[in-house]
């Protein structure tokens, strides 16, 4: 789709986490967007909307996004409603982005693009871990062979939280997308497909380890990609001693680093892409690359979560195709439910 030079009119649906901490900032300082209209029906969120975004227009509910004439619609709302109002905004002539995952069911995500395509709709999917610094350093180590042929990946997101937050991730069922396996393994599971490809085989373990949660809180996926590397995938809240982020061995050497990158933090606090090194990941965090017996510091790249949403406004303006095809979130949907299969019966599963 091609739309015309002037600023894109965006509205956002949901104000919570996701909403407010990275949709609303990123949205705000991409060149060509402009945050319109934000959705939340909590008073104290629609206070802190007006507050820290002076003229954008708040509501209550998403069906009062509609009559706006919106170019392009935000979906961070909880998993559960994705699809729905996904769907009800490419109905109503809107481009589509929606927050990880694009949908609980793999079948439910093929219809949603379906329906986009019939439409003539734009619709994408915020991965925004494919723009971590670290992940961008791991990606250029591969392409340039630096690390020979890959054998095994291993990618973690632990945390230390022995004590529920509260609130559906933790507290839902299945049919909510609740759990690590949902919310976490979205971004393992996308970041290893994009790197090596389809899965051929997935063995998945998901515990529930606090007392009082409903939904998994200690995760493990294997893949046994087509490529012949093999990924090994973590999502928990109950690590008390965190392992690697990242540790890639190969043919010809190795790369590891701890520690998350720090865009989420600088966002939390308030920082923006407009901030100077915003992304940018100091000396002393860097990760190791070489061999056994020699290893020295690699320089990490800029994380650059602001390349999403300025890849989202050239698409829109049909001078780029998606950065984030939603089909990728299918494939990765493939694979999480056949986790969910494989962690029930304790069997490898072939896709």
């Amino acid at each position: 789709m091609s739309i015309s030079s002037a600023a894109l009119r965006v509205g956002l649906i949901g104000f919570g986490t996701a909403g407010r901490f990275f949709h609303a900032p990123l949205l705000a300082t991409t060149p060509g967007l402009d945050l319109a209209a934000i959705v939340t029906s909590d008073p104290e969120r629609r206070d802190l909307a007006l507050r820290t975004y002076p003229g954008v227009q708040v509501v209550a509910k998403a069906e009062e996004l509609w009559p706006l004439g919106l170019d392009l619609v935000v979906v961070a709302s909880p998993n559960k409603t994705h699809v729905h109002l996904a769907g009800v905004a490419i109905e109503a002539g809107a481009a589509v982005v929606v927050d990880k995952p694009l949908a609980i069911t793999s079948a439910d995500g093929r219809a949603l693009i379906d329906l986009a395509r019939r439409r003539g709709r734009l619709l994408s999917v915020f991965q925004n871990r494919r723009w971590d610094g670290d992940f961008r350093t791991v990606a250029q180590l591969i392409a340039d062979g630096r690390l020979g042929t890959v054998q095994r990946f291993e990618s973690r997101f632990e945390r230390w939280r022995p004590q529920l937050k509260g609130g559906w991730r933790e507290l839902g069922d299945r049919s909510e997308g609740s759990g690590l396996l949902y919310d976490l393994g979205s971004h393992l599971v996308d970041q290893a497909l994009t790197l090596f490809g389809p899965a051929a085989h997935v063995y998945a373990e998901a515990d529930i380890r606090r007392s009082g949660a409903r939904a998994d809180d200690d995760t493990f996926i294997a893949l046994t990609h087509v490529s012949g590397v093999r990924s090994h995938l973590w999502a928990s809240a109950t690590a008390a001693n965190l392992g690697p982020r990242f540790r890639v061995l190969g043919s010809q050497g190795a790369y590891i680093t701890y520690g998350l990158d720090g865009q989420e933090d600088e966002l939390r606090a308030g920082r923006t892409p407009r901030d100077t090194d915003f992304g940018v990941t100091p000396p002393a965090r860097y990760g190791q690359l070489g061999a056994e017996g020699s290893f020295e510091p690699h320089p990490t790249l800029p994380g650059r979560y602001t390349d999403y949403y300025a890849g989202i406004e050239r698409a829109l303006r049909g001078e780029a195709p998606v950065l984030v095809d939603p089909s990728d979130a299918v494939a990765a949907l493939r694979v999480i439910e056949a986790a969910r299969i494989s962690a029930d019966e304790g069997r490898v599963v072939t896709l």
